[in-house]
């Protein structure tokens, strides 16, 4: 049903601005980029090229002559390419000069012999996909700019006051100095450590010795010279093999390997993580900065749109002014409110009414307040128990044109109630309503950021339901399969981590947890749940119950996978967990849970539907649990003989 937006008063509709009729904004959407340009697939390659490239050139073991230590640059370098790949989403420009710095210093560490080798020439070809998906965004950004003023028109007008007002990058520039101080606080605690075994080593002559055990451990060396045997610590102890001869620095009970000087593995570490961060953080400060101060540029082209805040992710959808049904979101984005400076004495833009007088201390007053703060609790009560009306779809005034990667300043009523007109920029950049990189349903009339209905009603389920003879079955589809698979990975995983050292009594207690995995497992892999004519069947991890249909209070879906059968006795079973509800919708597929429970509550409100026949025992289900738990225990058996 098609309900009237909410109104902008026509003083605050700028002169000339101009409606974004539906014409336009389809040809403005469908110059969107294109599938094969999502930051996605570009990551994607250039990740499984850094990966060959790794795995192809192992590193180069440690040795007297070329020993191992400090390696700044190298750690320089890998955080770029963590940057490179979080800038190929967020930061287009940024991202095509990543890569080339990426290439000139796979050229220099490579030299001109690596340049012709499978695992380069992978990495080049992931850069130049990577690097056109980069230019197709950039030029389609353009296009729809273009295409957007065409819209527009000539008109232009200054933005609210409320907006030059707006800043952005504060909170960033704060994060990334505190990231930066990290690496430098992790460089030099990391060079300390490295000058302080320079200064050591450079008064010390190193003396041979041989090696006697060599394992996970480390090594035991023994120095002839010294008529004795020292155990070293090393990271990579396969690069020094038992009866190998290896050149040491002793001081007393001080002993290092000339080869393996230090160990600052974690300073480096540190300064990775903190510099990416940084840099990530920094990246985005100085956008923001700069995106916020576009809008004191002058007039700017305005559009007449409606919008509405989403339901669930509280993002603003934006749709054509004569989109009156919203039908088809155009982008989206995420806003926040700008007001004037509280020293100027302005009201925010559009503001109505002024400070309360004298009267509104009077008893009217005060019973008015408590009015509105039992309204306001009510509504907070209905958001948290999702009955919360959608958010009303708004008449609004973009300033700005939009296009991928834009931002911009929008003016609008908040619902009928508020006759005050707020003014929001958004923080993130405008993100065209398309389909994502894994396709699924695209964009509805439920994508504009309207929550999906959380259930059918009886009667409309009942609709969909003709009587039946044989029993219903409800069960395990390849979503939840999906499911049990990754959990039995995990918990076979989870074994061999706990037993692959020694054996203790406190390695119980994890194994008794990996237990309730295996249950969860057995759950997503084979629940049923099947009605007959006395009632409903429940096949779980362990065992398969019956619950007659008199003894049955409801059945119901919970968010988090789960079906509950709520029984007279206060007692429930519970079916946990029996998919990804979410992943079933995002691949277009109707989730099997929730069907599962819509149906079978239909059932009990609606007996003339229920089937006329007893399940069998091949229709009541089978628990897996008892198999998965005797195969959870031979793989335990075999993990220990193995080990």
């Amino acid at each position: 049903m098609t309900t009237a937006p909410v109104p902008l008063p026509a003083d605050h509709i700028p002169p000339g601005a101009a409606e974004w009729r539906s014409a336009d904004a389809r040809r403005w959407l469908a110059a969107s980029p294109a599938a094969w340009a999502h930051p996605l697939w570009a990551v994607l390659a250039l990740a499984a090229g850094t990966v060959w490239q790794v795995a192809a050139v192992p590193a180069a073991p440690c040795t007297t002559a070329s020993p191992c230590g400090a390696d700044w640059l190298g750690m320089g370098f890998a955080a770029l390419l963590l940057l490179t790949l979080y800038w190929v989403a967020r930061q287009p420009r940024l991202a095509l000069a990543g890569l080339v710095l990426l290439l000139a210093g796979h050229v220099t560490d490579g030299g001109t012999q690596a340049l012709g080798t499978p695992p380069w020439l992978a990495f080049v070809v992931a850069a130049g996909f990577a690097a056109a998906g980069l230019l197709h965004r950039l030029s389609v950004a353009a296009r729809q700019r273009a295409l957007a003023g065409e819209a527009a028109g000539p008109a232009a007008h200054a933005v609210p006051a409320a907006a030059l007002a707006f800043r952005r990058g504060r909170l960033s520039t704060s994060v990334a100095a505190l990231l930066l101080a990290v690496a430098a606080f992790g460089w030099w605690q990391g060079q300390a450590v490295a000058d302080a075994y320079e200064e050591r080593a450079a008064r010390l002559t190193p003396v041979t010795g041989t090696v006697v055990r060599s394992d996970e451990d480390g090594l035991r060396v023994s120095v002839p010279s010294l008529e004795r045997a020292y155990d070293i610590e090393v990271l990579f102890p396969e690069d020094f093999p038992v009866d190998s001869e290896v050149d040491v620095l002793v001081d007393g009970d001080w002993v290092r390997l000339v080869a393996e000087p230090y160990d600052i593995a974690g300073w480096e570490l540190l300064v990775l993580v903190a510099l990416v961060g940084g840099f990530a953080f920094l990246a985005n400060a100085v956008d923001g900065r700069t995106r916020s101060r576009w809008a004191h540029h002058g007039p700017l082209p305005v559009l007449r749109v409606l919008v509405r805040e989403g339901h669930d992710d509280g993002r603003t959808w934006v749709y054509a002014a004569d989109d009156l049904a919203a039908e088809r979101p155009l982008f989206r984005f995420h806003s926040l409110y700008a007001v004037e400076d509280e020293d100027e004495g302005a009201a925010p833009f559009g503001a109505g009414g002024g400070a309360g007088g004298p009267e509104d201390d009077d008893e009217g007053g005060a019973w008015g307040r408590e009015d509105d703060l039992v309204e306001e609790l009510r509504k907070v009560g209905a958001v948290l128990k999702g009955e919360d009306p959608p958010p009303p779809l708004r008449e609004a005034v973009l300033y700005g044109l939009p296009y991928a990667g834009a931002e911009l300043v929008f003016a609008a009523r908040d619902d009928e109630d508020s006759p005050e007109v707020s003014v929001e920029c958004s923080v993130t950049a405008v993100k065209p309503a398309v389909p994502g990189p894994f396709g699924g349903r695209g964009p509805g009339p439920t994508a504009g950021g309207q929550r999906r209905p959380r259930g059918r009603s009886v009667d409309e389920v009942a609709a969909t339901l003709a009587p039946s003879t044989a029993p219903r079955v409800w069960g395990a589809n390849g979503v939840s399969r999906a499911v049990g698979v990754f959990l039995l990975l995990v918990q076979g995983g989870g074994v061999w981590a706990l037993l692959d050292d020694e054996f203790t009594w406190t390695s119980v207690v994890p194994l008794v947890g990996l237990f309730f995995v295996v249950s969860s497992a057995s759950t997503a892999l084979g629940w049923r749940l099947t009605a007959d004519r006395d009632g409903l069947w429940v096949a779980g991890a362990w065992r398969v119950r019956h619950v007659p249909w008199d003894r049955v209070l409801t059945v119901r879906h919970r968010s988090g996978g789960d079906i509950v059968i709520a029984r007279e006795e206060d007692t429930e079973l519970t079916l946990s967990p029996v998919g990804w509800a979410w992943l079933e919708r995002r691949s277009g597929r109707e989730p099997a849970g929730p069907r599962a429970a819509e149906e079978a509550y239909a059932l009990l409100r609606r007996p003339e539907l229920r089937p006329a026949e007893a399940a069998g025992p091949g229709e009541q289900g089978m628990p897996v649990g008892p198999l998965l738990a005797a195969a959870s225990v031979l793989w335990g058996a075999a993990v220990l003989l193995l080990l």
